[in-house]
């Protein structure tokens, strides 16, 4: 029988070696490329993805603390602009989303069933579980892969 948690927690851990692959040994100028106007650089896409890990951390530790906790949304367009995402350095910030996301997968695969559905009220979404909220931050994952993929020369 596949295990639909097991398969969520397999995308995860897979995340951090598939990101670093993508953006190694890419130079500077690829880095920082924005596509167009309005349109996000691959080591913007990285930060992104580094501050997304540390919301969802948080988010999940909520769910298991408390009782239908408030999951309040951000906008990411306005944190990349106010966090200077395009002046980051690559290898922090993959770092960052490696050490945050193995925190999550370590955290998650020890849940109960009973852990993995907790709730909680996202402003956005309405109420959501823990397992709906690894299933998006995993499927989140494989469209900036492709997003990144695509801005990558040759």
């Amino acid at each position: 029988m596949i295990s639909e948690r097991d398969e969520i927690l397999k995308a995860m851990r897979a995340g951090p070696v598939i990101l670093g692959r993508l953006v190694r040994d890419l130079e500077t100028e690829v880095l920082r490329a924005r596509p167009a106007e309005g349109e996000w650089a691959i080591v913007e896409v990285v930060a992104h993805l580094a501050d997304t890990e540390d919301r969802a951390l948080a988010r999940t530790r909520a769910m298991l603390e408390r009782d239908v906790p408030d999951l309040p949304a951000y906008d990411p367009a306005a944190l990349a602009e106010e966090r200077r995402y395009i002046d980051m350095a690559i290898g922090d910030e993959l770092a960052r989303f490696t050490a945050l996301r193995n925190e999550q997968a370590e955290l998650l695969a020890g849940l109960s069933d009973d852990e993995w559905r907790r709730t909680g009220r996202h402003e956005e979404h309405g109420l959501i579980s823990v397992g709906q909220l690894a299933a998006h931050t995993a499927g989140e994952d494989a469209d900036h892969f492709a997003q990144i993929a695509r801005l990558i020369p040759g």
